[in-house]
């Protein structure tokens, strides 16, 4: 893994129209920048992170040590040039160049670039243009072919010592890598973007519309010859939970809790206990897709309170673990799940260790369409 990430940060925001340049407005509970950094550390690709801003004194917040923050240039092209030439001590094979106005990127978006520039020098994520697009010649005007049309967005992903001499060697402003790459006849490998990539431009593109309340309820009998798995993550127990799928009641309750605030549904309605494909099948595949169907339809998650109930085993052994299970499969940061354990002072089955539950609310938003 010899893989870099610089985040340009050193906009001035003139269409933003606000006093703070956009990078450190607040988005989703924390500055937008930081939305980029956190991904690139919770995915654990990148030798080191190269934040590159204007003011070094708006960075209040210590961050780990492979994350490091640069004073960045006058224009984009001269900011990322400044960032390349910092990592080129550390001999990078690879390095993506990302703009903090794009904080709605996914994990696996980075993976598949790091991925596919196995086979290639310059990979770009690209998305259809859904809207009609004119050009004019003087005073005409003509349309341009949707289906030939696509929006570039960033991460891009790039072999360093292709990228390195281009920019060094690059005379007029330029608008993002894959400018240079195309001027200076380079193949380029395009990927699938994310339509929920979109870049924020102006203050429109971050108002939020309602948010929804979703409680998520459920309960397996403890048995034995089988594992417990409990948030994603495999717990030493003497008896694991029954049920058609590995029985990991924190993500069943999550799952409902999530479909329940979007109104689709349950659990057991998307995935019935009678289909043969669900059997024995573990809990994180089946919240991948509800991960997708939040994306998809623009929610994101403002907290989530989960109380697991049970005897044993004690939960705050697991606690940091299954934290940062669920923030890895969410794609959230951890500082907004919160997991309690709750016994029921020797109670019914789950009194006698026969059997554990949960119970899980969320709170989650819908944000209006992005500007791309």
């Amino acid at each position: 893994m010899n893989n870099y990430f610089i985040i340009l940060a050193s906009g001035q925001s003139k269409r933003f129209n606000s006093n703070k340049a956009k990078q450190y407005i607040i988005y989703k509970n924390k500055p937008l920048f930081e939305h980029s950094l956190d991904k690139a550390l919770v995915s654990k690709l990148f030798k080191k992170i190269i934040l590159v801003v204007n003011n070094k004194k708006q960075i209040n917040k210590k961050f780990p040590k492979n994350v490091i923050i640069i004073k960045g240039g006058k224009e984009r092209s001269d900011s990322s040039l400044i960032g390349l030439k910092y990592i080129k001590k550390f001999k990078p094979t690879n390095v993506l160049i990302h703009d903090a106005a794009r904080p709605n990127f996914s994990i696996r978006l980075l993976k598949n670039l790091i991925k596919s520039l196995k086979k290639n020098k310059a990979v770009i994520p690209v998305i259809n243009t859904k809207d009609s697009i004119k050009y004019r010649v003087k005073n005409q005007l003509f349309n341009l072919n949707r289906e030939n049309s696509f929006s570039t967005q960033t991460p891009q992903a790039f072999r360093f010592i292709d990228l390195y001499i281009l920019s060094k060697n690059q005379k007029a402003k330029i608008q993002d890598e894959a400018t240079l790459f195309i001027e200076n006849n380079f193949k380029i490998k395009f990927i699938k973007g994310e339509n929920l990539n979109s870049k924020i431009t102006y203050k429109e593109d971050i108002k939020s519309n309602k948010t929804f309340v979703g409680i998520g309820f459920d309960i397996h009998r403890l048995i034995t010859g089988k594992k417990l798995y409990l948030g994603g993550i495999k717990i030493p127990f003497h008896s694991g939970l029954k049920g058609h799928s590995d029985g990991d009641v924190i993500i069943h309750s999550v799952i409902d809790a999530l479909l329940g605030a979007m109104r689709k549904k349950d659990i057991g309605t998307l995935f019935p206990d009678n289909k043969e494909k669900f059997k024995n099948i573990r809990s994180p595949k089946i919240l991948k897709p509800i991960v997708e169907m939040m994306d998809k339809n623009k929610f994101y998650i403002n907290n989530l309170d989960i109380n697991l109930i049970c005897e044993q085993p004690k939960v705050s052994k697991y606690r940091d673990k299954i934290i940062k299970s669920l923030s890895y499969l969410l794609n959230i940061n951890g500082s907004l799940i919160n997991l309690k354990g709750k016994t029921v002072e020797k109670l019914g089955l789950i009194g006698k260790e026969k059997a554990i539950a949960c119970e899980v609310i969320c709170s989650i938003s819908r944000w209006k369409k992005l500007t791309s």
